[in-house]
């Protein structure tokens, strides 16, 4: 149940409402770090039972502080700018993913990719397709096609440019790959356009992989920019100058990433990569008109980040015994792993008598420590770790299947 209470959220008067004293979960995400963790602090003291606080210093959680923060009465803290990065730096390793999830140390992943025109899959249907997966390690969960989300069954048939969404065991990656007419291709060059904490971070995670360039305005930020990172080329120049960027090696680069505070920009710049050859680009759009634009317009990937700090707090909110929750980019689906707890319903029958919504999938199982792709005939027992995937309209029902 939601209540709005207006006010200042740092005053006592405020914070001592009978609704914060009882609320479950109090979630601090102002721009302000300091008034975020304020609001917890202050929160937990009158009672709130569990406190979530938005921080900006991604050091906070690279370093390991959080138990710091725990003893004033922060229990989760959650840095958006952190996420996207990691996000960032899975999509550059795994190039022909829209999207990249992984569980258990990545031993099930979920990831999102385009059909091209030579794959095999096109104009099959999923029955149609099966003799391409005969040892049954991977299998489709849902495409994206013309803006709409459907969850695939065994009548689907693929079209050209569809983003299918699989699950997958580790070793079956690559198969897909193949299958989807997608060349595992080797980045190796990467340019971030922006200076921003998402750019000097993701920089800072690639750069002792790959060769990395940053492309930066402001003359004093790159300084900066120059002062943290080690191996990072940094260049002080409009990123809208585009003769500038192919003098300064735009067109040898595998993947741009642009991370300006300029959504628009972001977008075009990724198109002029497209335009340029560059196999990989990534942009970051605060606009949320453009979630579902990535399709269409031709940009490999968008990042949100206040979707991606959404996610991770889901997780708390879901109920059933919840270990995290995943949003697709532009998809109206969640990705859910439950723990399955003794005596719920899912533990009852065989995934084809459970009755579980059709607009969900039981995507994966870990049951001790290994990966399972499970299909009809496989049951759930207490304790597997289980994702689903679902239709954001089916989120509820499933939940019953778990408590």
């Amino acid at each position: 149940m939601c209540f709005t209470i207006t006010g200042d959220a740092k005053s006592v008067e405020i914070m001592e409402h009978k609704l914060i004293e009882s609320c479950d979960l109090l979630i601090a995400v102002t721009s302000s770090e300091e008034t975020n963790m304020l609001i917890c602090i202050l929160g937990k003291k009158l009672g709130a039972k569990r406190t979530i606080a938005r921080i900006n210093d991604v050091n906070i959680v690279k370093e390991g502080k959080e138990h710091f923060y725990h003893d004033l009465g922060i229990d989760t803290l959650i840095s958006p700018t952190h996420l996207a990065t990691l996000e960032i730096q899975r999509l550059i390793n795994q190039a022909s993913f829209t999207d990249d999830l992984e569980f258990e140390g990545g031993k099930l992943t979920v990831f999102g990719i385009s059909l091209a025109k030579d794959s095999p899959l096109i104009n099959k249907s999923v029955r149609e397709s099966a003799s391409l997966n005969p040892n049954l390690t991977f299998k489709p969960l849902a495409l994206h096609r013309n803006d709409y989300t459907l969850l695939v069954n065994n009548e689907t048939v693929f079209q050209e440019n569809d983003i299918v969404y699989f699950i997958s065991l580790k070793e079956s990656i690559d198969i897909i790959n193949k299958i989807c007419g997608k060349e595992n291709f080797k980045i190796k060059d990467i340019m971030i356009l922006g200076g921003s904490r998402i750019g000097l971070y993701t920089a800072e995670l690639l750069e002792n992989e790959y060769r990395v360039t940053i492309v930066e305005k402001d003359k004093e930020r790159c300084d900066e920019i120059a002062g943290y990172l080690n191996k990072t080329l940094v260049i002080n120049m409009d990123g809208h100058d585009v003769q500038m960027l192919e003098e300064e090696g735009l067109t040898d680069m595998d993947a741009i990433i642009s991370v300006t505070a300029d959504s628009e920009m972001n977008i075009m710049s990724s198109l002029v990569g497209k335009k340029h050859g560059i196999k990989k680009t990534i942009a970051r759009i605060e606009n949320f008109d453009y979630i579902h634009l990535s399709q269409s317009i031709g940009v490999d990937t968008l990042i949100n980040k206040k979707i991606i700090a959404a996610s991770d707090i889901f997780k708390f909110v879901r109920k059933g015994n919840v270990s995290s929750v995943s949003n697709l980019h532009g998809v109206d689906a969640e990705i859910i792993e439950f723990v399955v707890n003794e005596g719920s319903k899912v533990t009852k029958h065989p995934i084809r008598e459970l009755k579980f919504p059709k607009s969900a999938n039981i995507a994966g199982v870990i049951r001790d420590s290994y990966a399972i792709i499970p299909f009809g005939n496989f049951q759930l027992m207490p304790n597997d770790k289980t994702i689903v995937f679902s239709l954001t309209e089916s989120i509820k029902e499933i939940e019953q299947f778990f408590q």
